[in-house]
C-alpha cells in the first residue's frame, strides 16, 4: 500500500508557474513509476507526465512538452511537477499516480487531487 499526499496547485494567470508535490508514504525506490494525470470538467483523465523512479526516464503529453517538468527526489520520497508558461487549457484537477510492481502484479495508487486554475 502506498499513500500519496499532494500539495501545491492554485490559481494563476496565463504564463504563470506552479509546482505540484506528491509525497509517498514509502520509499519511491520500491515504486516503478510516478506520474501526474489531469482531468478537466467533462473530459477524461489524461496522462500529463511520468517518471521511472530508478533511472529518471520521463514521458510527457505533447500538450505540455517544453513547459512542464516532472522530477523526483528519492531521498524525500517525493515527486514534483513544475508547470511553467501555463495556459487556460491547463485548468484541471491534477492527480498524482504511483505504479508499484510486486509478485501479485501492478498496483496503482492515486493522490487526493489538486485544482489548478489558469485564467486568461
Amino acid at each position: 500500500q502506498v499513500q500519496l499526499v499532494q500539495s501545491g496547485g492554485g490559481s494563476v494567470q496565463t504564463g504563470g508557474s506552479l509546482r505540484l508535490s506528491c509525497a509517498a508514504s514509502k520509499s519511491i525506490r520500491s515504486i516503478k513509476s510516478m506520474g501526474w494525470y489531469r482531468q478537466a470538467p467533462g473530459k477524461q483523465r489524461e496522462l500529463v507526465a511520468q517518471i521511472i523512479t530508478n533511472d529518471g526516464t520521463t514521458n510527457y503529453a505533447d500538450s505540455v512538452k517544453g513547459r512542464f517538468i516532472i522530477s523526483r527526489d528519492n531521498a524525500k520520497d517525493t515527486a514534483y511537477l513544475q508547470m511553467d508558461s501555463l495556459k487556460p487549457e491547463d485548468t484541471a484537477v491534477y492527480y498524482c499516480n504511483a505504479a508499484e510492481v510486486s509478485w501479485s502484479g501492478v498496483h496503482t495508487y492515486w493522490g487526493q487531487g489538486t485544482q489548478v486554475t489558469v485564467s486568461s
